[in-house]
Order: structure tokens, then C-alpha cells, then sequence
């Protein structure tokens, strides 16, 4: 199974056009990939030990779009999911996510979220990337999603609409994903703006122990089948919205599974 081979293997065998120095046409690098994924592969097996669900459903090639709802402070979700596309997929894969436009005005996370394949949030970029038949990951939550409380952890706000006049003008197949334990990891009681404006972001996450370093909760995400949407993009904004609640109301399933799956494994823990 790709899990048991090293994360320079598995980045090795990325199928994406790089050149003669390990970098493909947008920029992503095999070393700061294999840098990269080897800790966000510490923290999926050993410290979050993150028990990934359905990926047969993730296409082996050819684009599609993975779409799920946001938990924890911050994108705790986005890298174990991306992390799961490398581990866990055979053959492995890259997936690729249009990150918030704070992280590019920062020196380091700016650098070294470009070179792992996470691209300014524009859409010509997401357009293009599919169009290529990459993997897209989406939060159609956006930072609201991040934002939620620890009360909050299991609850879905509004979906943005962009994702769905995306899929359907690229012919794109959107996998549904449900991700727990995020809220776990990251119990947020408070948002701070004040300190985000400090620190060049939206909000800093405020825990019960006041810093937001998450703590070692087990992590689950469910993927489910892919769905596909007759359109090209132009339909009415009704049409649009109808999609749009089917895949969130998918999400919102995936999310009870995942949750009864984490249940279950607490249960046999303590028994």
C-alpha cells in the first residue's frame, strides 16, 4: 500500500510534468514537497493518526474536485487532506487548493505554500488547473468555516456558489468529503481580529489554554461518491443553489459518518 512506502517515494512517483530540476509548470517543487510531506506525514500517522474513508471514490487520474466543510482554527482539515491524496491514493496524488491571499503576503508561507501546489485563490487559476485534469481541494465555507467555535465544530455555514459554476463549466466531478475532529484539535472558544490584524491575518483562534496549537485528537474524514451536475456553468442562480444544497446536505451525511465511525472507536477504546 502507497502508506508503507517513504513520502520521497511516494512524491517520486507523483504523476505532474516536472522538469529536469523537480519543478512542474506552476511552480511545485519535488524537494519542498518531499520536505514538506514528510512532517505533515508525522502528524497524519503519529500524532493526529487520521483514519481516511473512501478514497477508492478519489479518481486515479483526470480532474475532480474534492469538496468538504472546514473544522478547527485554522486549515488543520486542508493538509490532512492533502496529505491523504499522497498516503493513501494509489497511484499518488498532488491536490491542489487556491489558499487565502493573506499566506501570499507572508515571505515563508507564501514560498512554501506555492511550491506544495497551493495557489493564490484566483479563479483562472482553479479553472486552469482542472483543465489540466489536476485535483482541486475546496472549502466552499471559506474563512467562516475556519472561524467556527467548538460548539460550533459539527455545523456547516453558507456555501460559496463558485465551486459549482466551476465544476460545471470544466465538466468537472465533485467528491464530497466530511471531516471531523478538527474542532477537537483546535477547540476554539474565541476569534480574535485584534491579534490577526497584529499578525497580518483574518483572526487567531483562542483555546481554552489560549494558544492555538492543536492538540493529538484522532482525526476521520469520509469521502464519498463522485457527483456530477448536468450544466455549463451559465445556468440560473436557482439552478446553481439546488446543486450547491445537494452537495452540502452529502457533506452534512459524510460528517454523521465520520462522526459515528470517531463514536465507535472511543467506544472500543475505553471497552
Amino acid at each position: 500500500m502507497a502508506r508503507d512506502e517513504s513520502v520521497s517515494a511516494l512524491v517520486e512517483r507523483l504523476e505532474l510534468p516536472f522538469n529536469r530540476y523537480g519543478v512542474d509548470p506552476w511552480g511545485v517543487s519535488k524537494k519542498h514537497l518531499a520536505i514538506g510531506f514528510r512532517a505533515l506525514a508525522f502528524l497524519y500517522r503519529s500524532y493526529f493518526r487520521v483514519k481516511a474513508v473512501g478514497v477508492e471514490h478519489v479518481p486515479q487520474r483526470g480532474r475532480a474536485m474534492l469538496v468538504g466543510n472546514h473544522s478547527g482554527g485554522y486549515a488543520l482539515d486542508g493538509m490532512m487532506v492533502l496529505t491523504s491524496m499522497l498516503l493513501e491514493l494509489e497511484p499518488p496524488r498532488l491536490a491542489h487548493s487556491m489558499a487565502e491571499k493573506f499566506l501570499n503576503q507572508l515571505p515563508i508561507s507564501s514560498l512554501w505554500s506555492s511550491r506544495m501546489g497551493q495557489l493564490t485563490g484566483l479563479p483562472e487559476h482553479a479553472e486552469r488547473l482542472l483543465n489540466e485534469d489536476r485535483l482541486l481541494m475546496v472549502f466552499p465555507e471559506g474563512a467562516r468555516g475556519t472561524a467556527k467555535l467548538f460548539h460550533e465544530r459539527y455545523s456547516l455555514v453558507d456555501f460559496g456558489t463558485g465551486f459549482m459554476r466551476l465544476a460545471l463549466k470544466t465538466g468537472t466531478p465533485i467528491v464530497p468529503l466530511g471531516f471531523v475532529g478538527g474542532g477537537d484539535a483546535v477547540p476554539t472558544v474565541h476569534n480574535s481580529t485584534f491579534l490577526g490584524k497584529l499578525l497580518g491575518v483574518p483572526y487567531v483562534p483562542v483555546t481554552p489554554y489560549l494558544v492555538a496549537a492543536p492538540l493529538p485528537a484522532r482525526l476521520v474524514v469520509h469521502y464519498g461518491e463522485p457527483m456530477r451536475f448536468p450544466g455549463n456553468g451559465d445556468e440560473e442562480d436557482s439552478v446553481i443553489m439546488r446543486y450547491v444544497d445537494e452537495v452540502k446536505a452529502r457533506i452534512a451525511q459524510l460528517i454523521e459518518a465520520a462522526r459515528a465511525d470517531r463514536r465507535g472507536e472511543q467506544g472500543r477504546t475505553r471497552s
